[in-house]
């Protein structure tokens, strides 16, 4: 039952040598690793807005403007930046690989640091957002969204765990419905006004302004804004992803994403200064636009919820393709568990797809599926690993001074400047509301990075053998084998363990811990009864420890065990068919077992005995 619902949720095991099929062609690539900018412009302008009009009031919309200009500016330079990390660096990994690769181990840390806090929160934040869209539109929801963001994440989950190629088109068609749907409504606003005449009337009153603008307040809002830059990186990050020429792939992808962000992003920007949308916590500015364009109880404005909602999630899926790729990478260079290396029954990193999903959730449930509490942990880590991006390959540029070099470590070396300018801002804007999480966390992921290499390091250290050393030289035939069996029960799962044990060695020892002096005796009569002629070993334990007695008697002169004899410990161990068995159990064999697996001079055997139901 349980292997026929995994079948039909994930689908069947693939090949090895299908993974040439689960790649991206340029028209599913867009959407899959450009899911995440191209939906943060429905959050972005609103972000914008929500610094500025209780300050401003009916200038912000002017001053919005002006930022979001400033970051479609901000957003091109990165365009072109990432270009020519695609063109250096073909097997992705993006800014953790170029920080690495040029700037050393510490930055290149802390560029993957700084994306895998990204990742996670881009699926938070992303699934809450379309959660707020829906709850847009039928209020009656609001007391569920966090079980509905939940439920977002799992399904998000299911379908990436189905593989590349299936999630790609589970996943890839709403983002072009959003695109299409959004296009629409940007269109008949602005034909609407600026042809027809209509005069808009804001759904909500429009706050007095209480100041004036300035550059503080201009940076706050720009900073605000910038979220709509999140997930530009994917694309670079995701070249093996790509089917053959991979880095033009990436490439068409890249430019594509550029354009669809500028048209979308500065539209809606624009329509917002038309319609004087106005930032609200029961409905997001993107429906208020909908409303006004469409009318309340129009098709179309359904359709904008819909696809809104829609694409908001599936800007998630960008993290769902990227994070479990970075994480294959650094625990290949051994600075993540080896896990995360391993390729699930799709053929996707299953278990860094499982991590993130767990991840996203917790952080959902902490902050109560609420974007405007994780917006600003957002755009920190992400800045982070841009200028650290950039300022690698502008280091790389001047390393080795190709052809044609200084045009690129300009635009390398003034995407790092506007990059870290931006992370300055963001990082004293922010700080207060969140941001100093970011800060902290960072060190720790990266200090645990290290801790997990040095402990790689240790492991292969103990364990290298040199190529011209040769096995010692041991007299076997003066070596004897003892085999302990720990006995509690005479069941036929101990039969079959002695069973084995009588075929490796003659020297047996059944070994029994005795904390019932009633239930010992009666092993003991049922054991002379039986006959086999071999005496059991009765170790009385007045504090109820199992293992400890045991472990004392094998490390005992006791028996005619000497240190070059060979101490097999045979567990006899029953499996039960269904996985809440175990939990029925008491798991004694488990607890030897871990504590014998410590000593150098015990071998461990377990024979198991399957119970079937």
């Amino acid at each position: 039952m349980e292997i026929k619902l995994g079948r039909l949720l994930i689908g069947r095991t693939l090949k090895t040598d299908e993974l040439k099929d689960e790649k991206f062609n340029v028209f599913w690539g867009l959407p899959i690793l450009s899911s995440d900018p191209i939906s943060s412009v429905a959050y972005a302008g609103e972000e914008i807005l929500l610094v500025l009009v209780s300050v401003l009031g009916i200038m912000s919309y002017k001053y919005m403007f002006y930022a979001s200009l400033c970051i479609v500016f901000l957003m091109c330079l990165l365009v072109f930046s990432y270009r020519q990390t695609i063109d250096n660096y073909p097997n992705g990994g993006g800014a953790y690989i170029v920080a690495k690769d040029n700037l050393g181990t510490i930055p290149g840390l802390t560029a993957g640091a700084s994306l895998t806090i990204d990742y996670i929160l881009t699926v938070a934040v992303s699934t809450s957002a379309g959660t707020a869209a829906i709850t847009s539109a039928f209020p009656s929801l609001l007391p569920h969204k966090i079980s509905i963001t939940l439920a977002m994440i799992l399904l998000l989950t299911i379908g990436n765990l189905r593989g590349i190629r299936e999630s790609s088109k589970i996943f890839g068609i709403p983002t072009y419905f959003f695109v299409i749907s959004v296009l629409a409504m940007i269109v008949v606003g602005i034909v609407k006004v600026d042809i027809f005449g209509y005069m808009p009337k804001p759904l909500y009153e429009i706050p007095k302004a209480t100041g004036d603008i300035t550059i503080l307040l201009f940076l706050r809002a720009f900073a605000s804004g910038c979220t709509a830059l999140t997930g530009i990186e994917a694309v670079s990050n995701g070249i093996p992803s790509f089917k053959d020429p991979a880095q033009k792939n990436a490439k068409k992808v890249l430019g594509l994403l550029a354009f669809v962000v500028l048209v979308i992003f500065g539209g809606l920007s624009y329509l917002a200064t038309l319609y004087h949308a106005v930032p609200n916590p029961d409905q997001t500015v993107i429906s208020q636009i909908a409303i006004q364009v469409f009318g309340q109880g129009a098709v179309m404005y359904y359709v904008i919820q819909a696809t809104t909602a829609i694409i908001l999630i599936m800007a998630a899926n960008t993290a769902f393709a990227g994070l479990p790729l970075l994480l294959a990478l650094m625990a290949k260079d051994g600075f993540m568990p080896r896990q995360f290396t391993k390729r699930g029954k799709r053929l996707g990193f299953s278990n860094g797809i499982i991590v993130l999903a767990i991840m996203a959730s917790v952080l959902v449930i902490l902050f109560r599926g609420e974007t405007h509490l994780l917006l600003p942990l957002y755009a920190v880590g992400v800045f982070i690993s841009f200028t650290l991006s950039q300022t690698g390959m502008l280091t790389r540029w001047f390393k080795i001074k190709e052809k044609g070099w200084r045009h690129k470590a300009f635009i390398n070396g003034l995407g790092a400047l506007v990059t870290f300018v931006t992370v300055i801002i963001i990082g004293i804007t922010k700080f207060i509301h969140g941001a100093w999480i970011v800060c902290i966390l960072m060190p720790v992921i990266v200090i645990t990075m290290m801790k997990i290499k040095h402990h790689y390091g240790l492991v292969a250290e103990q364990l290298k053998l040199d190529i011209h050393e040769k096995p010692k030289c041991i007299d076997f035939s003066e070596q004897k084998r003892y085999v302990i069996i720990p006995i509690d029960t005479l069941n036929k799962s101990f039969l079959k363990a002695l069973n084995y044990a009588r075929t490796i060695s003659d020297n047996i020892i059944i070994f029994h811990v005795s904390v019932d002096d009633v239930a010992t005796a009666k092993l003991i009569k049922k054991w002379e009864e039986y006959g086999l002629g071999i005496p059991i070993v009765v170790k009385k334990s007045p504090y109820r420890n199992i293992v400890g007695p045991l472990v004392k008697f094998i490390e005992s002169e006791e028996y005619a065990a000497g240190p070059m004899d060979t101490v097999t410990v045979v567990m006899p161990q029953f499996v039960v068919a269904k996985w809440w068995g175990n939990i029925l159990h008491n798991q004694t064999s488990l607890f030897i077992k871990t504590m014998l697996l410590r000593r150098r001079n015990i071998a461990m055997v377990t024979i198991p005995y399957i119970i079937e139901e």
